[in-house]
């Protein structure tokens, strides 16, 4: 019988060398959460989260590799602001929900578009597209002791030194806080759960080789390649 211990599992990268680490629970993301990707996306902008997971499995670091499945021959890139919880918590007001956050750091989620568009159009569920292995590169958290305002960021994705997406966390249809509340109200959070806020427009295709760097305004980056 294999057993699995904390120390097994895949762990997050912290700013601040004092703090303990912490494991990555359960990863849960957003769709269409600004207007203009929803747009670009062809989708209507839903009246709650939309709600979707990643395996805690699909996580990479800063240098290392996006590996393009051999199922897919279509990858697209997606920049987000992530939220790392701190401790447990389940059904809370938007009032008390950062009492709750650990930190912050950059993400990208990492799509197989072309699978999640059979998907879409054979009406299955499209998890597939979002959960291979290296598909949800990290940086460092950024612990919430800093001064961070997480509804005023600054995001962007440069592919070869090319500029694809920028946007500012302020320009999301649901505030952080609000985003937190919600998906307590359905799932209890621990601490170590990352929730990934959704990507603004400009999403595009990766390919073998391309060089890419994320920017969370000046606080931190994430350079990842693809192979």
């Amino acid at each position: 019988m294999n057993t699995t211990h904390a120390e097994d599992m895949p762990q997050y990268r912290m700013d601040d060398a004092t703090q303990d680490p912490v494991a990555i629970g359960k990863i849960i993301c957003l769709a269409r959460t600004y207007k203009k990707h929803a747009k670009e996306m062809k989708s209507e902008v839903p009246k709650d989260p939309l709600l979707f997971l990643k395996p805690a499995s699909a996580v990479i670091f800063d240098g290392e590799a996006i590996i393009i499945p051999q199922k897919s021959k279509c990858l697209h890139h997606e920049v987000e602001l992530g939220v790392v919880i701190g401790k447990k918590c389940k059904n809370i007001s938007k009032e008390e929900a950062l009492d709750y956050v650990m930190g912050y750091l950059l993400a990208l989620d990492i799509t197989a578009r072309d699978i999640q568009a059979e998907a879409k159009k054979n009406g299955w569920p499209w998890g597939i597209a979002k959960g291979f292995d290296t598909f949800a590169p990290i940086s460092d958290v950024l612990l919430k002791n800093k001064t961070i305002d997480p509804n005023n960021l600054e995001l962007s994705l440069s592919v070869n030194g090319t500029l694809r997406q920028q946007a500012n966390t302020s320009q999301m249809i649901f505030s952080v806080e609000e985003i937190i509340a919600f998906i307590s109200s359905i799932m209890t959070l621990e601490a170590g759960d990352l929730i990934m806020t959704g990507t603004p427009e400009g999403v595009g295709e990766l390919a073998t080789g391309d060089k890419v760097e994320a920017k969370l305004g000046e606080l931190t980056a994430l350079h990842v390649f693809v192979k």
